[in-house]
């Protein structure tokens, strides 16, 4: 029997409500050897049975016809080599010689290699039910799995793993264990009973639990530390940083923008952190991995000066513009009023997420990690040439795209727009502008004034000539409504600094309080 007793407790813990339900599960009501013996009845059914006798039926003997390393291959009469391991003598115990008769049980058929599995019993097994104990550290030879666990010889008695007791971690395929040896420690021994209950996973969080406190001991806020990820939720990842659990929020997985953990990290995954936060009673660890990283805003001014075009892919669309990463954890807000030279509603009319747009750099604030841009300074401006694209009493037609209390907005091409004043509405007196005009209609008008500069066209659509003083005092409207708006407050402005209290219209900002 191996046995460790070095770090075990004297005073050994009775198994707790939740272990004993995992047993009672796995077992089903039935013993280890109730159940071990149905999966070898289950076995014989499918044609698996290849020994004279029935499998497990007693002591009997055999003849060993050879030995490679610690497997001794055993004739017992059937049709298949039947196998016996050298763990199944003691240290006292002398090792058979090729051509020896030895006395052997037939405890099962090892599918994947097409042998019997033998086991010693007799004395040997008298000695070692008599000696095991809970809470002893055993070591055994995983031989098979079954139904909720695993199949371990120690000292040639059966003993039965719960699945759940394999590993700190939920164990799906069982597959990669068989055949291999184990140091675990006795959950639960009934001799009469034949039954022996073992855990790895008790040795290992014992074992977690001593390394957690030494790492504890010495964790401290900005320290590098390494670590394997345990465990992925919707907001982050639980990562093992020496015996000890610490969270990963997915903010804090990359630079660039990230909306689900599995995008950037996987379970078993081997990562270096940076520790962001240590509450010690509460023993919380904030970790972070983007902070082991390069900064991308390091030289942005470099990289991106004011006034340069840049390409960029668009990540993300919100009501006050589009966010555009130049590259990863790198982004850029392009306002909606530089998406385009039209008037729009949402940047979704204009652009869609994924989209590869190139755009001018407007304005880089490295130290808010803020950079401005925009897709009309890259591009053609419509207003270029407006004095002779539309000249001063030349015709034009063009659709009503917004009505307001001092006219209407009507649309000559894409992203110029021109006004007729209410009072150029007809001959007549007019009103409301809603009773000659309404959204949506192609109305004709003549050009009566273009200002390039200042980005604005007025329209009438009157037969008749108006006086010089009249015509001065339409598109001078305008500019009395902002004057008288012109104190009133600003609406809050919106995280990226631009304000939300006016329209952007072609005729300058109309603030609207």
């Amino acid at each position: 029997m191996n046995m460790d007793r070095d770090n075990y407790h004297v005073n050994k813990p009775a198994i707790d409500d939740d272990l004993q339900k995992e047993i009672d599960d796995a077992l089903g009501g039935q013993t280890v050897e109730e159940l071990m013996a149905e999966e070898k009845d289950t076995e014989r059914e499918e044609g698996k049975k290849t020994s004279d006798g029935p499998v497990g039926e007693g002591v009997r003997k055999g003849r060993v016809v050879s030995i490679h390393g610690d497997d001794i291959f055993v004739d017992v009469g059937g049709r298949s080599e039947a196998l016996l391991t050298t763990q199944q003598f003691g240290p006292d115990d002398t090792l058979p010689n090729v051509g020896d008769m030895i006395e052997v049980v037939i405890a099962g058929f090892d599918a994947s290699l097409g042998v019997l599995r033998l086991t010693r019993e007799g004395a040997v097994e008298k000695a070692s039910w008599d000696s095991l104990e809970k809470g002893q550290i055993v070591e055994g030879m995983v031989t098979g799995s079954n139904t909720g666990g695993l199949e371990l010889t120690i000292n040639s008695i059966r003993a039965f793993m719960p699945i759940s007791q394999i590993d700190l971690a939920r164990i799906e395929d069982t597959g990669p264990f068989l055949n291999t040896k184990m140091t675990c420690e006795v959950m639960e021994v009934t001799p009469s009973d034949r039954n022996l209950i073992v855990s790895r996973r008790a040795l290992m969080k014992r074992e977690a639990d001593v390394k957690g406190d030494k790492t504890l001991e010495s964790l401290h806020e900005g320290q590098v530390v390494e670590g394997t990820v345990r465990n992925i939720m919707p907001y982050g990842a639980f990562v093992d940083i020496g015996g000890v659990d610490g969270l990963l929020h997915v903010r804090d997985m990359s630079h660039s923008r990230t909306e689900k953990p599995e995008d950037v990290v996987h379970v078993g995954q081997k990562l270096e952190l940076r520790v962001l936060s240590y509450d010690a009673e509460s023993k919380k660890i904030g970790l972070g991995l983007k902070q082991t990283q390069s900064d991308p805003w390091d030289g942005v001014e470099g990289k991106f000066p004011v006034g340069s075009s840049v390409t960029g892919r668009i990540v993300k669309l919100m009501d006050f513009g589009a966010f555009l990463e130049l590259e990863p954890g790198l982004e850029g807000l392009i306002p909606i009023g530089e998406i385009s030279f039209r008037r729009i509603g949402h940047p979704r009319e204009v652009l869609k997420e994924g989209d590869t747009i190139r755009v001018k750099v407007l304005r880089v604030e490295p130290d808010r990690q803020r950079m401005s841009l925009s897709v009309k300074a890259a591009g053609d401006d419509p207003w270029q040439g407006a004095s002779a694209r539309w000249p001063v009493g030349g015709e034009v037609s063009g659709v009503v795209t917004r009505i307001m209390d001092f006219g209407a907005f009507v649309e000559l091409a894409e992203g110029v727009e021109g006004l007729v004043h209410i009072s150029q509405l007809s001959d007549k007196r007019v009103e409301t502008v809603k009773s000659v005009v309404s959204e949506g209609m192609t109305v004709k008008a003549r050009v009566r004034e273009v200002d390039e500069e200042r980005r604005r066209i007025g329209l009438t659509m009157r037969k008749e000539v108006v006086a010089s003083e009249e015509a001065e005092g339409t598109m001078a409207d305008l500019e009395a409504i902002n004057a008288k708006h012109a104190d009133k407050k600003r609406k809050k402005p919106l995280k990226d600094g631009i304000g939300q209290g006016a329209v952007q219209t072609q005729f300058g900002e109309l603030r609207l309080g």
